[in-house]
This record gives C-alpha cells, structure tokens and sequence, in this order.
C-alpha cells in the first residue's frame, strides 16, 4: 500500500507568505517570458489559472493539464462545486526529478497551489499522484489556529482517496488498505495530550485523518446513511468557509453539525481536543467489513455497517 508523506505545510503566515508570493510572482513572469503563458480551467463553477513556469518538462502540456483537470474534478466531485471561484496553480518544473515532488496551498490574498514536478515525470507517475489532489482539498476549508493545524490536514488526508476514488481514478480497495495501513499512525502515543496539543506528524496527519473517519461513520449511522461527511463539509463552503476566510473550530463544526442534524463533530472535537482517545481500529474494521490479507483487501458484505463502507467510496459522476 501507498504511505503517504508529509507534503509542505499549507499555513504560510508573516514573512513567509509575503516571500512566497514574491516568488510565485517571479516565477509566473519567468513562465510568460518562456512563452509558457497561463491556462484556464472551468471546473465546477470555478477559474482555474495554470501557469509553468521556464524549465523543461517531458509531459506535452496537454497531459499535466488532464492531471490538474483530474484532481479538481474529484474535489469538485466530492463537495459539489470547486471550493473557491478563483484558484491560480503554479507547477515549477525540477530538472533530473521524477514524479510530483512536494506541494504547498495557502489562501492569503487568493488561493494559490504550488507543485514541484520533476522533469522526467511519466503518464503513471501523474495517474497515480495523490499531492495534487489533496493540496486543492485544502481550499475546502477555512484557516484554523495554529494548534487545529490538524483538521485541516486531517481532511485533505481523508478526503484525498476518498474523492478520486468515487471518480474511479483509485481502486476502493486500495483506499481502504491505506487507511488501514495509515490510522494507526494517527493513534496517541504516550505522552500525547489530545489534537489540539499534540502537534506530531502522525497526529496532524493521521490522527485529523482518524477524526474525519469517526465522524464520517458515526453521522451515516445516526441518519441511518442519509448524511456523510460530505455533508457537513459542504454545508462550511456554502457558508463561505475556504481557505481564503480564516474561521475558529467550533464555529466550522457547528455549521458542519446544523446541515446534517446531529452534532457528531462537535462530541468528537470535545472528546478529542485534548484527551488522548484510543480508538479499537480493528473493531472498526471488522465492522465496517474490511479485512486486509498480506497485500490483498478484502470486503465483507455481510459486516454491520458495509453499507455505511460502501457508501463512503460510491462512485459518483464527474463533476465537469
């Protein structure tokens, strides 16, 4: 199964935001002097500016705009509508570099994606990226406070296989067997002091991950699978939560908790903020009807909640 790095950090605050905008400035004006001018995307009701910048890449421009077109076709897919009306992606190509190599989001000012894409990229290696998928997931949700770094992590990690998969661009076996493989990571560790206090790599990344499966589950069973976690989420973006807004947590749980009826993120988020809870992942496994055999995933149709499972990862049609 995948593992999954950590790609850079989306939150870019002070300094650091005014030097990474003066350099994707600079970088844009290398793309247009190369001749290399920007792109537009029309997807799910949104502009989406791509712009390379000068440097080679072995992909004809027209395949990496299918990949950029494929990953925000699945965000799209996932909430109903791109989460902002204007998004500008910079890809930087990196000489001798396979694959897509680290991404960052970030909303000050407009929302902004940068990948690095190493030069000798293949066709594969963009079919089966994830980075891109999951940075535009992130304008999906308002900026937190430093500390609730990890539920905007946690939900570009959940979201991310969760959304091309419905698209049919990843075998739903193959994210299950990655969520099996990866929750345990986001599990507390000793020492640990709850989400809000514990900002470890595992814990931002797996463990807002971990939140974002338990709440997904426990609102399908409450409404009897009427609600999913999609739900919530696009009830924060019709509400004008993107990352271009910066929110508090419980103001973005409660609105997620007022569309689907039942305050499932809001009891997580206080059982969870500061207490190191475990979670029986092989219990919820068993449950949902997930069973992972060396390499090999397997479904139980007959588990309690395979229908909560199956309705997770249902294919959806493209959203443009």
């Amino acid at each position: 199964m995948i593992q999954r790095p950590m790609t850079t950090s989306p939150r870019i605050a002070g300094l650091m935001v005014a030097v990474t905008i003066a350099l994707d400035s600079t970088m844009a004006s290398r793309a247009n002097s190369a001749d290399q001018a920007a792109s537009d995307l029309q997807i799910g009701g949104a502009k989406i500016e791509v712009t390379v910048a000068s440097g080679p890449i072995d992909l004809p421009r027209p395949r990496v705009m299918e990949w950029i077109r494929a990953a925000a076709n699945a965000v799209a897919g996932y909430y109903g509508h791109f989460p902002v009306t204007h998004e500008r992606i910079l890809i930087v190509p990196v000489g001798d570099r396979h694959g897509v190599l680290s991404g960052t989001t970030w909303g000050y000012g407009g929302a902004r994606t940068r990948i690095l894409l190493g030069q000798s990229t293949s066709a594969d290696e963009l079919d089966r990226d994830w980075i891109m998928t999951h940075e535009l997931v992130h304008l999906a949700f308002p900026r937190m406070p430093e500390n609730q770094h990890w539920i905007e992590e946690g939900i570009a990690t959940y979201v991310e296989p969760i959304a091309r998969a419905r698209l049919g661009q990843l075998d739903v076996r193959q994210v299950w067997g990655d969520m099996v493989d990866g929750m345990p990571k986001g599990l507390p560790q000793p020492g640990d002091r709850g989400l809000d206090r514990t900002p470890t790599w595992g814990r931002t990344y797996w463990g807002g991950a971990l939140f974002c499966l338990l709440a997904d589950v426990r609102i399908r069973q409450r409404t009897e699978n009427r609600c999913g976690l999609e739900d919530s989420l696009r009830a924060i973006v019709t509400a004008g939560g993107n990352m271009e807004t910066e929110w508090r947590i419980r103001r973005a749980l409660k609105v997620a908790d007022d569309a689907t009826g039942v305050p499932v993120l809001l009891e997580l988020y206080d059982q969870m903020k500061d207490a190191p809870i475990s979670i029986d992942l092989p219990s919820l496994w068993r449950e949902l009807g997930v069973e992972q055999r060396g390499r090999e995933v397997i479904f139980d149709d007959r588990a309690p909640l395979a229908g909560v499972r199956r309705a997770i990862t249902a294919h959806v049609d493209t959203a443009g």
